[in-house]
């Protein structure tokens, strides 16, 4: 079409300008001829920004050759769009019908977490108003130190806080920050007051049965002990099945007691202040520990530490925890295996690491580890004397202290598990002095 517009130009620069011709101005017929066609673009023009410009939509103007093109591309983009909007706003219908349906908070914030949108369970869980709350920071309308503190915090998808709802202290919710766009982030909240209820129920049945068991476990130990350990037991045929009774009721005392110690460290989860730990007389002490626990494997222990490194904690739970991770590396080391203790220090934190040569771990069981009674190899774990609460103890722990558990493992390659510090733990810089200590068991 644009090449018809040319030849448009064409013939009326030519039929004006051979009237000029005929009453000889050329010249002056080709300048009408090209006023003429200017004017006639001009007029399309503004009949274009009228129809363009007006406020309800209506069928587009008459034209001819490349403005008939034009009001036609305009008007078919235009119903394009209309349908494309009317798409779009039923889709956001159909969204925001599911969102206001859905039983969890939801609360759109935009910069400066201030709220541009949120469904009707948002009313209902943390008493959010419209429209007298939307523009407002969150922060603002519930004002929480350990929310706000939340809140402004780096966030990831895993990042999360349990709170009390603002509308009803009895309602706890489990808050999600998920970011996502451009300074958008969604606020999920979801009502886990029931779960919280099972889980305290849980942990005090827990903790009730382990205090019961334990009178009568030690109660049935002794007496066994005192059997096997008589001179002429040994003659008596009731020797053997007495023994393993009294393995048995020895093993379930070690269950009885991390049972008792992970309820308590549940229950105060809360970090603890403490005070300064040489964890370098720790690690002399399980050094020792070891090489009675796995005097029979002949393995060789190793420790590299800063003997000057101390961080704040609380001592009895520190050296729990150091003491299941190195109990495992010896119980799960084969014979004349290699374990290695390091404790120091860099610019991420504190770090006590344990690393073995056993079998160990495949990657799919990392993930699980540190759950309750989690065993990578049952039978393996009963042979060894292992609870499966070991690991579950140092996540609590590490908890109570700001720490992280890492474990870096392959099967048939050995173990690597580090427990990490932050800087704010750490009592005193390191110096550049360290205690080595290596010990074989005989």
């Amino acid at each position: 079409m644009i090449h018809s517009e040319y030849w448009r130009l064409l013939l009326l620069l030519f039929s004006f300008g051979l009237v000029g011709f005929v009453f000889d101005h050329i010249f002056l017929g080709l300048f009408l001829g090209a006023v003429v066609y200017l004017a006639r673009h001009l007029s399309y023009i503004q009949t274009l920004s009228k129809w363009l410009l007006a406020k309800k939509s209506a069928e587009p103007p008459e034209g001819s050759g490349i403005w008939f093109d034009i009001f036609d591309q305009i008007y078919s983009l235009q119903k394009r769009n209309k349908s494309q909007k009317r798409k779009l706003a039923a889709a956001l219908t159909r969204f925001q019908e599911a969102a206001s349906a859905m039983p969890d908070a939801m609360v759109i914030l935009s910069n400066g977490y201030k709220i541009e949108w949120f469904n009707q369970s948002a009313k209902r869980l943390l008493g959010l108003r419209t429209p007298q709350d939307m523009g407002q920071t969150i922060t603002n309308l519930y004002r929480n130190p350990s929310f706000s503190k939340f809140v402004y915090s780096d966030h990831d998808d895993d990042s999360a806080i349990d709170i009390v709802s603002p509308i009803d202290e009895s309602i706890v919710l489990h808050v999600q920050l998920v970011p996502y766009g451009k300074g958008k982030v969604l606020l999920v909240a979801r009502d886990v007051t029931h779960i919280n209820h099972l889980e305290q129920v849980r942990k005090n049945f827990v903790a009730n049965v382990s205090h019961e068991l334990r009178t009568p476990l030690t109660v049935l130990s002794g007496y066994l002990e005192t059997i096997v350990s008589t001179p002429e037991a040994q003659d008596n045929p009731w020797f053997v099945p007495a023994q393993q009774m009294y393995s048995q009721s020895t093993r379930m005392q070690g269950i009885v007691k991390d049972l008792l110690l992970l309820t308590r460290l549940e229950n105060f989860s809360e970090s603890v202040e403490g005070e300064a730990v040489d964890i370098g007389s720790i690690i002399e002490m399980l050094l020792e520990e070891a090489r009675v626990l796995g005097h029979e494997k002949k393995q060789s222990l190793t420790a590299d530490y800063d003997s000057s490194l101390k961080i704040r904690g609380k001592r009895e739970d520190l050296q729990s925890a150091f003491s299941n991770l190195v109990s495992n590396a010896v119980r799960y080391t084969p014979d004349k295996g290699n374990i290695h203790i390091k404790w120091f220090a860099d610019e991420d934190g504190a770090h006590f690491v344990v690393e073995d040569s056993g079998m160990g771990v495949s990657q799919m069981d990392i993930p699980r580890l540190t759950e309750r009674f989690f065993r990578v190899d049952e039978a393996r774990s009963r042979e060894t004397g292992g609870t499966g609460l070991g690991l579950a103890i140092v996540k609590h722990v590490l908890l109570r202290h700001d720490g992280a558990l890492s474990v870096k493992s392959k099967l048939g390659h050995g173990s690597r598990f580090a427990c990490d510090f932050p800087v704010s733990r750490i009592i005193k810089t390191p110096h550049e002095t360290s205690s080595t200590v290596e010990q074989l068991n005989a």
